[in-house]
């Protein structure tokens, strides 16, 4: 066969943030199997720009058209011959190219979740990075990779470790005649895991980003702080994995090295292990059903030393119950969660919210806005847009107090 056609060709959404930056450098590592398509980004013109020279896409898609001007302008100068487009439509064009087999969904945030969409109407092969696609619409975007026989493989650690310790039948059979008990979904409890709840009015935006164990973009640290993230992973794992919500427990691991863990009836407990680093489940989605080398560095269980776990303090961490309110509210609850936390995450890195004061942003949202039946994507958009205009009301509020 032909070398060009037997590569894996991948358009990689997002690709200037930390899933971005670790997929292309696990890809870097296998030329011979793999080839980037396709690249997005959101406003980084020089990121991708250097990217655009380092893995010479056929086409580049900035969210801004004001960047997509720019990054057309670095594109003519170092004489490349990349496409560059801009905005949903153009983000949409990335992941639904013809020839690629492979889509990366590693926007953050509900801008992620139409091209991850178009992406499953295009039948493509996702690795899921985007929590939004399914916290948003869970119910749309299953029945959209059931419809178009798209195949969907997380990439969230915790998802990937879940994924990998449940039976290969799995898909098809479900929880009850595969045996499974529940998900042990592991969060590293953050920087604040030992912090006086008292002391948390005071936290910096600097603190709430110095993740102990992870190098991520600001919004998701922010959300590993609060725990939110490791609530949207609920949502996720209900979706992905068809669990109801008794049958996920989080769980504190500190040393993020059991990346989740997976109960069985029998007794058994199946985890999935590693050094904590994005490359691993990255490689793993990207081979799928095979393994390939990731440039992780080997798990030494020696230097590791101890494995701790905790139940989490909801007190410190009322962010996790939010969510599992949200889920059992069902309809656009879910929607209305993740939007209440975007504005209230902004306005708390901008100065303008003390960091104990996002939970409280999210809940009033919740009890403010009234939870309506989910049948289109219209219907996601709209709660979306009500959600974030109350949030914004209250933490208006929250500025002039």
């Amino acid at each position: 066969m032909d070398s060009e056609r037997s590569l894996k060709k991948i358009t990689v959404l997002g690709s200037t943030g930390s899933i971005g930056v670790n997929t292309l450098d696990v890809v870097a590592r296998h030329p011979d199997r793999m080839q980037i398509v396709a690249l997005t980004a959101n406003r980084d013109v020089d990121r991708l720009l250097a990217q655009c020279r380092q893995v010479h896409p056929r086409l580049a898609v900035m969210a801004d058209a004001g960047a997509a001007a720019r990054l057309r302008a670095g594109i003519s100068e170092h004489g490349l011959s990349t496409e560059v487009l801009a905005g949903e439509e153009g983000l949409s064009v990335a992941a639904s190219l013809s020839d690629v087999q492979c889509v990366v969904a590693g926007i953050v945030g509900a801008a992620g979740l139409l091209p991850t969409l178009a992406a499953a109407s295009a039948g493509k092969h996702i690795l899921l990075a985007n929590k939004e696609a399914l916290v948003m619409a869970g119910n749309l975007f299953m029945d959209a990779v059931r419809k178009w026989k798209a195949t969907l493989l997380p990439v969230d650690s915790e998802h990937n470790a879940i994924f990998q310790c449940l039976p290969s039948t799995f898909g098809a059979r479900g929880f009850r005649a595969s045996g499974v008990r529940r998900i042990l979904l592991t969060a590293s409890g953050g920087p604040f895991r030992t912090r006086s709840v008292e002391s948390l009015a005071e936290v910096t935006p600097d603190e709430a980003c110095a993740h102990p164990n992870w190098v991520m973009g600001r919004k998701i640290s922010v959300d590993s702080a609060t725990m939110m993230n490791k609530g949207l992973e609920v949502i996720e794992a209900h979706w992905l994995f068809g669990a109801g919500a008794e049958q996920i427990q989080v769980v504190i691991h500190p040393q993020s090295i059991v990346h989740s863990m997976v109960e069985y009836v029998d007794g058994s407990v199946l985890a999935q292990l590693g050094n904590p680093d994005m490359r691993t489940p990255i490689a793993h989605a990207l081979a799928w059903p095979e393994r390939i080398e990731s440039g992780v560095e080997p798990l030494n269980l020696f230097d590791v030393g101890r494995l701790d776990f905790e139940e989490p303090d909801e007190r410190r961490f009322p962010c996790v119950k939010l969510a599992y309110d949200a889920l059992a509210a069902g309809g656009s609850g879910t929607a209305v969660l993740n939007a209440a936390n975007e504005v209230a995450v902004e306005a708390f890195l901008k100065g303008r919210l003390p960091f104990n004061a996002i939970a409280s942003v999210i809940d009033r949202t919740l009890q403010g806005t009234n939870i309506t039946p989910v049948d289109s994507i219209e219907d996601i958009l709209v709660a979306d847009r009500s959600a974030r205009e109350g949030a914004t009301a209250i933490v208006d509020r929250f500025d002039t107090a």
